[in-house]
């Protein structure tokens, strides 16, 4: 909302220039210098959570489980999940009670080491065994909620619940399960289901909705019990924890200039998540003197499998034609990676690096036909096929010429790359990249040996998408926020992708779920049991994270959707806009010459995230008589698409 974002942005600022530095101790108490706030309410509980996915759901019910008697969440969306609202919510674990079920016998430490391997082995031991240990426990609980009713994905081969999982790097034993919600027009994952319907449940649990905080606040004894918001209002809220703020605020996979801060081609990656998801909880820490490793911040893992489709978050679509003899090339036309690589870092890595990080697949009429036949075109069925969904992004041509002129691409080039891999084909030999063309090297990722010809030659435009990051700050294994001197910062915690460092350069399939809950439930237990040190002398702010990573870019036009000071006539006007997942049709009646009433007829976008702006924007409309409205935070892209139905009606009433 325009006024809010202009408050945030102002207060920050200002707040930026109060000292947060040691000032001169004194016996036996050590002075730290106390910012002064002016607020318009203050809020009081046990325990405050900064955040509302998974981390911080879990955390509030594990506090209330420990005696906690008010918790409150601050959550500057309208909704709860974070990133799990964009994820189908995969969750991985060891000596688990689905592997019992399922018959299958894995140990802790071939997860911990499995989870080392992954990471590149530059994961956080400690935080990885204390996540390991945790995660038993957190399954079961979400087990006995309500897990165990749920449909799960199984293995093909054998029918366990318990599979692998080929979009990250395979674990050493299948130990990641896949459930679907029970409700699949709310939820994205049955985790976030879950969560919320026990969230739900606890009258000691109060989520303040559309609350952006601003700032962590420290008293003279150096403790952080207190967070100043932001509310929908406007209006400064303090919020006093009596036992500690928990910080669950997600990454930065939503913030492409932060992401290009520390990543060459970072800028350029698809956001995979939440806009909501800019990193602003991270540089909150920094403020007060929370240690961040620079390097670690560089842990920004993604999928070579991106899909642009221009109306929000970016899709994991991949075509896998490759794995029936399709190919992979940058902008500039050439190849640059063994596609059958089963290593999914290697292609990841191999894709940041070029040009605009995106990579055309490119592949045939013939290869098409060819993964039909070795039931490897789920993907082309489901997404690419004429009347599918993502059908449009599908670039068609009779020639390799045509296709790179359509693509904008060096046609020379283009033909090059073709011509040396179809001979690589007919030669059978392993070409520069490490692509075999046997028989004997046949497997799960490459399932069929075809030349690049046929009589339509076709390309899908594919980016590094990233749904998570891997740098925060450094923590405990209490989930205490630790200074430059590994100091714990007394009253702060973290849980989730605010912290780095745990898993590596790589993350591990279903850690990314998994993760925030357990260290959620860690964090609140800590909290609950443990006693806020007094005496600490806060240290200076860090610079790892700058301001201007969080400033707004001007989008360069105030025209107003539609003249308002045109005559209207009455009646009711119907239209259709592109919708996240398919169209979305509003219909706008007007009455005496005004807007009366606006009806959001059908729609598919994600409810979860949607529903604040389904329900709110039509009366905001109404009220203001106005289609250019303050949208819904956390879904400004559903708050424009039904403003912009609303002006196409309006323009035809005006005719």
């Amino acid at each position: 909302m325009k006024k809010i974002t202009a408050i945030i942005l102002t207060l920050a600022m200002a707040l930026s220039m109060v000292a947060c530095g040691p000032t001169t101790s004194t016996t036996p108490t050590t002075k730290n210098e106390v910012p002064e706030v002016e607020v318009s309410n203050t809020k009081k509980a046990d325990i405050v959570i900064v955040g509302a996915g998974a981390a911080g759901l879990a955390a509030a019910i594990e506090a209330v489980d420990n005696g906690a008697e008010s918790v409150i969440i601050i959550e500057k969306t309208s909704t709860t999940g974070g990133s799990l609202n964009f994820t189908s919510g995969s969750m991985s674990g060891a000596e688990t009670i689905a592997q019992e079920i399922d018959g299958i016998k894995d140990t802790k430490e071939s997860f911990v080491q499995d989870i080392l391997k992954n990471g590149a082995n530059l994961g956080d031991e400690e935080l990885i065994r204390t996540f390991v240990d945790e995660d038993v426990d957190a399954i079961q609980w979400l087990w006995d909620h309500g897990l165990s009713d749920n449909k799960f994905g199984v293995d093909r081969e054998t029918g366990t619940m318990n599979v692998f999982a080929p979009e990250h790097a395979l674990y050493s034993i299948k130990r990641t399960i896949k459930p679907s919600p029970d409700d699949a027009k709310k939820y994205k994952s049955a985790a976030h289901e879950i969560l919320d319907i026990e969230v739900a449940k606890l009258d000691k649990v109060t989520i303040d909705f559309q609350t952006t905080a601003v700032q962590l606040l420290n008293n003279e004894a150096g403790q952080i019990l207190s967070v100043l918001a932001v509310d929908q209002n406007g209006d400064k809220v303090r919020y006093d924890a009596e036992k500690g703020v928990i910080m669950a605020t997600g990454g930065y996979s939503g913030n492409q200039k932060l992401m290009g801060e520390f990543t060459e081609n970072g800028s350029n990656y698809l956001p995979g998540g939440s806009s909501a998801a800019d990193g602003y909880g991270i540089y909150m820490m920094q403020n007060i003197g929370a240690y961040i490793d620079e390097e670690k911040m560089s842990y920004v893992p993604t999928f070579p499998m991106g899909l642009d489709t221009g109306n929000g978050p970016g899709k994991i679509a991949s075509t896998y034609m490759w794995k029936t003899g399709g190919i992979c090339v940058n902008q500039e036309g050439k190849r640059f990676v063994d596609e059958t690589e089963e290593s999914v870092e290697i292609r990841e890595v191999a894709l940041e690096e070029q040009t605009n990080a995106i990579q055309y697949d490119i592949f045939t009429d013939n290869i098409i036909n060819s993964a039909v036949e070795n039931n490897a075109s789920v993907f082309w069925n489901v997404f690419y096929a004429p009347g599918k969904p993502f059908n449009k992004f599908v670039v068609t041509a009779s020639s390799l010429e045509e296709l790179a002129e359509k693509l904008d691409m060096p046609a020379e080039a283009l033909t090059e790359t073709v011509k040396k891999y179809n001979e690589n084909v007919e030669s059978k030999t392993t070409d520069e990249f490490g692509r075999q063309f046997t028989e004997d090297s046949l497997d799960t990722y490459n399932i069929a040996i075809n030349k690049v010809e046929g009589k339509t030659y076709y390309a899908v435009p594919l980016k590094a998408l990233c749904v998570m990051t891997l740098g925060g700050v450094k923590t405990n294994k209490d989930c205490q926020v630790l200074d430059a001197n590994n100091n714990v910062i007394p009253g702060l915690y973290a849980a989730g992708e605010v912290v780095g460092g745990i898993w590596g350069r790589f993350v591990s399939g279903g850690t990314g779920v998994m993760g925030p809950i357990a260290f959620g439930r860690l964090a609140a237990r800590a909290a609950m049991k443990g006693e806020i040190a007094s005496e600490y002398e806060m240290q200076p702010a860090q610079t790892v994270i700058k301001e201007d990573m969080f400033a707004k870019e001007e989008t360069g036009s105030t025209e107003p959707r539609f003249d308002m000071s045109k005559k209207l006539n009455d009646g009711e006007y119907e239209a259709t806009v592109d919708g996240q997942e398919g169209p979305m049709v509003v219909k706008t009646t007007i009455k005496d010459g005004k807007i009366s009433n606006v009806e959001v007829v059908s729609n598919k976008e994600t409810e979860s995230i949607a529903k604040a702006a389904l329900e709110g924007i039509p009366g905001k409309i109404v009220s203001g008589n106005t289609c250019d409205v303050d949208t819904v935070s956390g879904a400004t892209l559903t708050s424009n698409r039904i403003m912009d139905a609303v002006a196409i009606c309006l323009e035809e009433a005006s005719k």
